[in-house]
């Protein structure tokens, strides 16, 4: 396109991260390539695959030479692997795609046309999302929307720092941002296991969020998700929000931020002690100590984690029993723990 053109149409970089994504990655990015907009990048890094993953990505972009490919020989982690593609993203605006999600049609031009009529420091365009399942079938929305397809309840916008603190509420892969507030981050934490908490906590104390109430992309629900993975012994996912959480302490401001997170710290204190991660238990009662008295059931908690209970085996037979008696579906047992955690 002409400069004039690319001046009044800004590039958008979509940087698409890949781990054993066989059966899924050539959907996502076909999601990309077939959008109306015309100015986006595309960058795309598998990490480490073990299966052919990258072989079908090469099948795939050998149709689109403008591509960009990155191959790593291990897995270095999601945070990393982003953080390579956005060193060479070009675009004003960035998209990080998972290559088991969809963009749906019109989705860039929207978030981007949006982007451009917002005045103020905006960082992120979010939107709602319809959740799918292994086969591509929906199984249930982000937010519940109404006969006209609008969200029900009101979606946090502006200045959301309390709101993020209060719950999730943001459908990760929903969001358009801008690339120099990535950069001014210095991207994603490397040191984390995940992105988006970490993301969430330091760029809206600073920078302003607005949601597009539309269905906009396909979120894919996976047995071994990430999100599954917090009440397993051995997941790494609360000590890196126990950092998070660090990060959030510092940048509170008023009274009811405080009281925000610290209802946010007791939730993890409970997964780390489910999780019999204990002494990762006792290090958020530490920091919530920092803002508050625990209530009676977050201090029996805490002196229940001394004990090294063995809880975990009990408490996933808990999960199953409880998904299995309130929504026998599968199907809907997997909406209900996706409600239930934006409720936690």
């Amino acid at each position: 396109m002409s400069p004039y053109l690319n001046q009044i149409k800004p590039w958008v970089t979509v940087i698409c991260t890949s781990y054993n994504h066989e059966e899924y990655v050539v959907e996502a990015l076909r999601s990309v390539v077939e959008q109306d907009y015309p100015n986006v990048q595309l960058i795309v890094i598998d990490n480490g695959s073990t299966d052919q993953t990258a072989e079908r990505i090469d099948d795939f972009i050998s149709s689109y030479p403008s591509v960009e490919f990155i191959k790593n020989s291990i897995n270095i982690g999601l945070n990393r692997a982003f953080n390579q593609g956005l060193a060479l993203a070009q675009g004003r605006y960035v998209i990080d795609l998972s290559a088991d999600d969809v963009l749906l049609p019109g989705r860039i031009t929207k978030q981007t046309d949006l982007f451009e009529r917002l005045s103020g420091p905006y960082a992120v365009v979010f939107t709602n999302a319809a959740y799918i399942d292994e086969q591509g079938q929906q199984i249930g929305l982000h937010y519940a929307v109404d006969a006209a397809g609008h969200a029900r309840a009101k979606i946090p916008s502006g200045n959301v720092f309390q709101p993020i603190l209060d719950a999730y509420f943001i459908c990760t892969p929903t969001m358009m941002m801008r690339r120099d507030v990535l950069n001014e981050l210095g991207g994603y934490d490397e040191t984390l296991a995940f992105e988006d908490f970490d993301f969430w906590v330091r760029s809206s104390r600073l920078y302003l969020y607005a949601y597009l109430d539309e269905v906009l992309t396909f979120k894919r629900r996976l047995p071994n998700s990430l999100s599954t993975q917090v009440i397993l012994p051995d997941n790494n996912l609360l000590s890196s929000t126990l950092t998070v959480c660090h990060k959030a302490f510092e940048r509170c401001h008023t009274p009811t931020e405080f009281k925000s997170l610290a209802k946010r710290i007791r939730t993890f204190i409970r997964k780390a002690f489910y999780a019999e991660q204990f002494e990762l238990a006792l290090q958020f009662g530490q920091l919530l100590y920092s803002i508050e008295q625990p209530g009676l059931v977050t201090s029996l908690i805490l002196r229940l984690s001394r004990l090294d209970l063995p809880i975990n085996s009990l408490y996933r037979h808990y999960l199953k029993w409880s998904n299995q008696v309130i929504h026998p579906s599968g199907k809907t047992g997997l909406i209900h723990l996706e409600l239930r955690k934006q409720i936690k």
